[in-house]
């Protein structure tokens, strides 16, 4: 894909593979010229972040809940949150369109954040909870007999703690609302309120056979979950063996 974004038309449309070539950067020209190209970078931005960072905060207070307390429906709620986190998220387009159009919500960003953040929640909460309840009860209790609260035991001593576990949780969560297509599709019709993934899919369109320049989309889309995953790589990896320790 890299390869070809850089490649002239004549090199990609060839029956014979060309590894040596002059690279050139006209086809991320043609990208990035697209109409409303810095539109959808915003947009898929401002929804993505917002929705992982509303699962990591409601998933470490659920997750918390559930690791640490005992209470009625307990079981069921683990019970509800694995069946959750199987469901097929397609076959509720047209519920969710229903709803998002009687609450006069489509074409809107702020739908798809909540979306998003309903779908992202479940693996979150899941790993979550693995991962606090792998941390011994010990430190917490010392904090409290030090005269902490709970609040504040959670913070100043369990949090720390979670740092792997937030980043695996939040780089699979980035990636799933990245690259998510079928919802916004269905919701968003306005071009101003679209996302990448859905731009990139009516760029080939727009642009017929140009490959060179659809390549270049197609790499612009994946730099940024690329650049994310290379940086929290070793994290993501810790985490989700740490949070798999206890079930």
């Amino acid at each position: 894909m890299i390869a070809s974004s850089l490649k002239q038309r004549g090199d990609i449309l060839t029956r014979d593979p060309v590894f040596v070539f002059v690279p050139t950067l006209d086809n991320y020209s043609t990208a990035m010229g697209a109409d409303l190209f810095w539109t959808y970078v915003r947009n898929s931005f401002v929804v993505t972040v917002c929705a992982v960072l509303l699962a990591l905060l409601v998933a470490l207070a659920a997750g918390f809940a559930i690791a640490r307390m005992e209470f009625k429906g307990r079981r069921g709620m683990i019970l509800v949150i694995m069946m959750a986190q199987m469901a097929p998220w397609e076959v509720l387009i047209i519920v969710m369109y229903l709803n998002a159009r009687d609450l006069e919500m489509l074409n809107s960003l702020l739908a798809l954040t909540i979306i998003y953040f309903v779908m992202a929640l479940p693996f979150t909460l899941w790993t979550l909870r693995g991962f606090i309840a792998a941390v011994p009860k010990e430190l917490e209790e010392a904090a409290l007999i030090d005269g902490c609260s709970r609040t504040r035991a959670f913070f100043s001593v369990i949090f720390p703690l979670l740092a792997p576990g937030l980043m695996a949780t939040s780089i699979f969560g980035f990636i799933m609302a990245w690259n998510e297509f079928a919802m916004v599709l269905v919701l968003n019709k306005a071009p101003e309120a679209k996302t990448l993934p859905v731009w990139l899919s009516s760029f080939q369109t727009a642009f017929g056979n140009d490959w060179g320049a659809t390549m270049a989309a197609s790499t612009l889309v994946t730099i940024p979950v690329l650049v994310l995953f290379l940086i929290l790589q070793r994290r993501v990896t810790g985490g989700m063996a740490a949070g798999a320790v206890k079930g």
